[in-house]
């Protein structure tokens, strides 16, 4: 049988980098998405979440190789149920972007003209966040390599810092996007405000999630 560790090499290293790599494409495919929508392009739109599904069904196929594959004991310093642990807080990740493009392509969902560029800033630092959370675990292998010591964990914890600032900022964003729409809700049916109120936490949960990835990290630098 190909094991996951013929797949990547013997590290189990290998699948979580390649993992964070397909579920930050995932994510970054929601500039295309809102472009799209906010244009009304439609059919364009519905291409590009066709797209995000599919990376995120290879996604899930890495983790589900890596909980079949991997050894209950690893010669490694990295804890087993760590490692599964920072999978599925990576996989959520393109979950949530497969949720977003979802429910939008669903209801066909229109966008307020004053929110469209603010909500757009507010999507793009979400999506930096999931950059920066890749950026953290493509170190992993160097990390390993030095036994989870040495400067290379002090560069590892600056950038988890750094993505932890990433995420406050989405949160003062949302706050301001929020009391735009606020000021709105006159004008839209209920309904409809229900559903973009939703997009905005769930954007916001991008950022979050890529938090979550970064502390999930900070678990094994401290292990």
């Amino acid at each position: 049988m190909t094991s996951i560790f013929n797949m990547f090499g013997r590290s189990p290293i290998k699948p979580v980098e390649e993992h964070m790599s397909i579920v930050a494409c995932c994510v970054e495919e929601l500039t295309a998405f809102f472009q799209a929508v906010f244009a009304g392009s439609w059919q364009k739109a519905e291409a590009v979440q066709q797209k995000i599904s599919a990376l995120e069904h290879d996604a899930d196929k890495i983790k589900r190789d890596v909980r079949t594959n991997l050894p209950r004991k690893m010669f490694t310093s990295i804890d087993r149920g760590d490692l599964l642990a920072l999978f599925l807080e990576q996989d959520l990740l393109a979950n949530r972007a497969k949720d977003i493009a979802g429910i939008i392509l669903g209801r066909r969902m229109v966008f307020p003209a004053e929110v469209i560029v603010p909500f757009t800033v507010y999507l793009e630092r979400s999506i930096d966040a999931t950059f920066q959370a890749r950026t953290a675990i493509n170190q992993l292998d160097e990390l390993a390599e030095v036994g989870f010591s040495g400067k290379e964990v002090r560069i590892v914890q600056h950038m988890i810092a750094q993505l932890e600032a990433i995420e406050h900022e989405t949160d003062v964003l949302q706050i301001k996007l929020r009391a735009q729409l606020q000021r709105l809700e006159n004008d839209w049916p209920p309904v409809d405000m229900m559903f973009l109120y939703r997009v905005v936490e769930w954007v916001g949960d991008l950022a979050d999630q890529a938090q979550k990835v970064g502390g999930r990290l900070q678990i094994l630098l401290a292990s």
